[in-house]
């Protein structure tokens, strides 16, 4: 379980992902060492990493929700396939480990996914395959789980954040200029300007303003991956829900301000809003499900399927750099 200074360090790293250990000290009324000792701690032992990742719009990506039955013998051995894969994210096993679930990545332009045009199709240890595509996120990806972004007031989250430059590129042509910058985030949001400068052949100075641009324009966003076990929720599931359009964005704006989920995007399929459960043990789980999520009237259908492992967050699945302290 955390402490108060771990949950403000995790607030704050959701909010200035790359902000020195100082500023945060600053922040949380404590000092730079105590951060750095309860940083490095929660990387040990809770699996906090900071990732970078580029904006799906400004890419050209579009992503995909994709389920996949197989049997127990195959499932795991294709979920670890599916991690290693670099346009995934998010992979998790569900259902009695016979239901593979990962967020795929496409390319706008390219009309689909190669992992479910080309390969899922050959597969034939699969036998069942659904994919919907995400149309627009209410919590995740910029917007991070209430449970672990609600402990700083607002003095404290004022004296974090970035600033920006009076003169901001277009996130595409802030991604265009950044190259290699965009791949070394995402194995280590928070390496320093010298550990970016040698991934990318670049001067500190340079990599500097191109990670401004990047962070102006809105062409990247900095994900806090960190075990959700540390917070007291055991038992996670994925929520599938049907809501008529006319009631569908006002919905998913509820569901955002509910704490118990950490993942809430509008998608195609009969299932038009789908979400992430993080509860404390099966009973929260049926109390959140009969009582608070019950209450919204409009959902006229839900699926529950309870995850049993995740074994791919946001980020790719080794980091290549060695975490340090952002200069």
């Amino acid at each position: 379980m955390l402490d108060h200074i771990d949950r403000g360090l995790i607030h704050a790293l959701q909010i200035d992902a790359r902000a020195p250990f100082s500023r945060i000290a600053a922040a949380l009324d404590t000092s730079p060492q105590t951060v750095a000792r309860h940083y490095q701690r929660l990387r040990a032992q809770a699996g906090l990493r900071v990732v970078g990742l580029a904006s799906p719009e400004p890419a050209g990506w579009s992503q995909w929700l994709v389920r996949l039955t197989a049997s127990p013998q195959t499932a795991q051995r294709l979920a670890n396939a599916l991690v290693r894969r670099e346009d995934t994210a998010w992979v998790k096993l569900a259902a009695g480990g016979t239901e593979i679930i990962t967020i795929v990545r496409s390319d706008t332009a390219g009309g689909g996914p190669s992992l479910l045009l080309r390969e899922i199709p050959r597969m034939t240890t699969i036998s069942a395959v659904s994919a919907h595509c995400l149309l627009h996120t209410y919590v995740g990806g910029r917007t991070g789980w209430l449970r672990s972004a609600s402990t700083l007031t607002e003095e404290q989250q004022s004296l974090l954040g970035v600033e920006l430059p009076e003169e901001v590129p277009t996130a595409q042509e802030a991604l265009t200029a950044a190259g290699e910058l965009v791949a070394a985030l995402q194995h280590d949001g928070r390496a320093s300007l010298t550990q970016l400068a040698s991934a990318t052949g670049w001067s500190p100075p340079t990599v500097a303003r191109r990670l401004v641009d990047l962070q102006a324009s809105g062409a990247i966003f900095f994900d806090v991956e960190v075990d959700p076990a540390v917070f007291g929720t055991m038992t996670q599931a994925l929520l599938w829900m049907s809501v008529a359009p006319v009631h569908l964005h006002e919905v998913a704006t509820a569901l955002a301000t509910h704490v118990e989920l950490a993942f809430v995007a509008s998608t195609t399929g009969p299932a038009n809003l789908v979400a992430t459960a993080m509860c404390e043990d099966p009973a929260d789980l049926h109390r959140y499900l009969a009582h608070r999520l019950g209450a919204l009237a409009d959902i006229r259908a839900l699926e529950t399927a309870p995850v049993l492992q995740t074994l791919k967050a946001s980020g790719p699945a080794q980091p290549l750099l060695q975490a340090a302290q952002p200069s």
